[in-house]
This record gives C-alpha cells, sequence and structure tokens, in this order.
C-alpha cells in the first residue's frame, strides 16, 4: 500500500487512544507463559506482540516470528528453558540477518542447548529446553537490551536465580529498569547495582496478579512530532500515560520541550500543546537510552529546518534496517545534508523542504511514522505504507481522524 499525504493543517483540538506497549507486552506476554497466574490488559495490538502471543500459544515444531525482533530474542531464551521441549525458531529474510550470537553463547553458559540451523550466528535456531543450571553470565554492557531482558525474564525459573555481569557503559538502562519492575510486580527479588544484575528464584504463587499495559511512548513520538510542526495553539490529547512510566521513550516530554511543546500529564492522560516556536540553536541529543525515538526527531528538526545532533545511536544499525543509512538517504531526498557514523548523526540546517518526495520505508515501520508529520510542511509519498502495522496498526486512520490527508495510491 502506497499513500499521498497532501499538505494539512491538524485540528486544533483533538483525542487519540493508543495501544499498549509492545516492549511492556511482550515482556509481559513471557511471564505469563512462565506464571499462567497473570493476566494482563491493554495487551498492545502490534504485530510484534500478536506474532509472541501465537507462537507462545503454537503447539507446532517450527515458531515462526517473521519480523518481530523481540519475540526473537524473548523466545529464544524462554524456549532455551523449556525442558523436554525442542523447537525451530526462524522469521524473515531480515530477521535471518540480525544477530543474535551474543545471547545464544550466553544463554549456552547457562547450559541451553542451541545450534544455528543455517548461518552461524544468525536465525534460524534450532533450541532444545533443557533444566538450564548455571547461574552466572557475563555480557558486554552495549549490547541491545532485548539480550539483557531476554537473561532477566527467564533468571527466575533458574534453580539458583541469576548474576548478571555487564562489561562496559551501559546503554538503554531504562529497557532494563523495565523488566526488574515488572518482575518486582510480580515479587521477585532484584537488585541493580553498579554493573551487576541478580535475580532471585521465584516460586509463583496461586494469588493471580493483574498487569494493565501503558500504551506505547514510541507511538506517541509521531503526535509529539506532529504538535511541534503545527500552529501555537494546537493541542492533542493521547491516552492512556502516566507520569512515572517504566518506557524510556517518555524523555519526550523533557525533549520536545526544546521543539516548542509542553506535555501536561492528566488521569492516565498526556495534553500535547504547542505553545512557543522552537530555538534556532542546534539540537544535541544522547538517545542511548531512547535510540526508538532518534528517527522522529531527526524528521521534526529537518521540518523546522533546524540544526540537530544526535548520539548513543549504535543499536540503530542492526534494527529492521540500517537506520542511520536510511534516515541519511530520504532525509537527503527532501533537501537535507545529513553526516552520519556508526554511532551518531548530524543533521545540518536546511534552507528548503522538496515537495513531493516518494519516502522509502525498508520493511521499518518507524521510517514510515516519522517521516509522515512532514504533511504538515509539504505534500510527500510513502511508500509501502501498511508496515505500520508492526508496531502500530491504527497510524494512518489515526492521522486521518486529526487532520492529515491521506489519499491511498
Amino acid at each position: 500500500m502506497n499513500l499521498k499525504l497532501k499538505k494539512s493543517t491538524l485540528h486544533k483540538q483533538s483525542i487519540i487512544a493508543i495501544t499498549g506497549s509492545k516492549s511492556e507486552s511482550n515482556r509481559l506476554l513471557l511471564l505469563q507463559a512462565l506464571y499462567p497466574n497473570i493476566s494482563i490488559t491493554n495487551i498492545s495490538n502490534s504485530d510484534d506482540a500478536t506474532l509472541m502471543q501465537k507462537a507462545l500459544k503454537s503447539t507446532a515444531n517450527v515458531k515462526d516470528i517473521h519480523h518481530a525482533g523481540t519475540a526473537m530474542r524473548f523466545l529464544t531464551a524462554y524456549y532455551a528453558t523449556r525442558e523436554g521441549q525442542e523447537i525451530r525458531l526462524t522469521g524473515s529474510s531480515r530477521m535471518q540477518e540480525r544477530p543474535v550470537k551474543i545471547l545464544v553463547e550466553a544463554l549456552q553458559q547457562l547450559g541451553a542447548v542451541i545450534e544455528y540451523t543455517n548461518n552461524e550466528g544468525y536465525p534460524p535456531l534450532q533450541i532444545k529446553g533443557q533444566k538450564l543450571k548455571g547461574n552466572q553470565v557475563t555480557l558486554a554492557a552495549n549490547v541491545s537490551s532485548q539480550y539483557i531482558s531476554a537473561l532477566l525474564l527467564i533468571a527466575p525459573t533458574l534453580e539458583n536465580g541469576l548474576t548478571l555481569t555487564l562489561d562496559g557503559k551501559i546503554t538503554s538502562v531504562p529497557y532494563i529498569k523495565m523488566t526488574l519492575s515488572l518482575l518486582n510486580d510480580l515479587g521477585v527479588k532484584t537488585n541493580f547495582e553498579g554493573n551487576t544484575i541478580t535475580v532471585k528464584r521465584f516460586e509463583a504463587s496461586e494469588e493471580n496478579k493483574a498487569f494493565t499495559v501503558e500504551s506505547d511512548w514510541s507511538s506517541a513520538s509521531y503526535f509529539y512530532s506532529l504538535i511541534a510542526l503545527s500552529e501555537i495553539g494546537t493541542t492533542i490529547e493521547l491516552s492512556a500515560y502516566k507520569q512515572n512510566s517504566l518506557q524510556g521513550d517518555s524523555c519526550l516530554a523533557e525533549i520536545y520541550k526544546l521543539f516548542g511543546v509542553e506535555t501536561v500529564f492528566g488521569e492516565n492522560t498526556i495534553t500535547l500543546t504547542k505553545t512557543k516556536e522552537a530555538s534556532q540553536e542546534t539540537i544535541t541529543l544522547d538517545l542511548k537510552n531512547a535510540p526508538d525515538i532518534a528517527q522522529t526527531i531527526a524528521v521534526t528538526a529537518f521540518g523546522l529546518q533546524l540544526p540537530c545532533k544526535m548520539i548513543g545511536l549504535h543499536t540503530l544499525k542492526i534494527k529492521e534496517t540500517d537506520r542511520l543509512v536510511a534516515l541519511k538517504v530520504e532525509l537527503e531526498k527532501l533537501g537535507a545534508s545529513v553526516d552520519i557514523t556508526d554511532e551518531s548523526l548530524y543533521l545540518h540546517k536546511a534552507s528548503t523542504i522538496n515537495e513531493d518526495i516518494a519516502i522509502q520505508t525498508y520493511k521499518d515501520h518507524r521510517m514510515a511514522m516519522a517521516f509522515a508529520p512532514l504533511a504538515l510542511r509539504v505534500p510527500l509519498y510513502i511508500e509501502k505504507a501498511d508496515v505500520v502495522s508492526k508496531s502500530f496498526p491504527d497510524f494512518w486512520r489515526d492521522l486521518q481522524n486529526i487532520g492529515v490527508e491521506v489519499i491511498e495510491k
């Protein structure tokens, strides 16, 4: 599905309900598989969460999680602990290019039996469930937090719990803390001090535990961008959000002050308002704890014709696509000048924004959604726009509801 976005103006006031966080949803779905007394409400309706649920419910020996990276990491750890069960875990062609060796080797340190069925270090994986007897693992601290969370989620089921040592400077700390907080809410004892995380063994009680998933802050980022690019006085109310969020991307509320957007927290809602024009100074950010919002921020800055420098982006190279390269290519089609390294992006101040440019999405949901707010500045095209279903299936409908003109081509 290819879409044309006509140059649009947002309604002055709008209300949008956003589905639950896929990060929280997938963590809780795995915990529910381990401890069936857990109930979950407001589960994400994203492809990633749907594929996670489908894989956990399936009795087939082959589990295909398509393009769901979180599911690949979490389920690798989960099935390694399923004593007496043997499965093959596979995914899309892009998933089979995304490395998983660091996690596999960590699980093997604990006693897991996992083999690569194609290329060393990459899915598909043949996993023979075992009773894992190891209780100590060391990982480089700058690896994907999904590797770390995968280990932490299974840790309470291990005979002696887990001591995880992270070597170096830790990245994506909020995602690690999210996992630990959910474990704590379940009743698991954990400790995160310095570069060492410990998780104690946990025996589930008969008592039911109810969890409500907070809405996805990554999905909120596109509405922050829309408000930043809109007229002063424009507001959008989003639900369901809380001020003491577990999600690292909740830093949006602070970051978007730089773009003239104020956030007011209500009863499970946030209201975004464009209160002033953005400063013309260079926006400088370290996004090591929230790399998923880098694409949104880069496009916002470009739309406002502001220079922007972001660092801490090393994990973007192994996402659905190499997001740093993809951003550079698509922004430069629009008239930007962009410099990238393996972990940074520098957007120079732009003087023009080219119209009617077709944005390639690279099978990456965030490329489609990050560029959509530019419709408040120029008409543009989004190729293969249905890729948004990975995390936000209702995205285009919601955009139409707040005033963006969307036409299927």
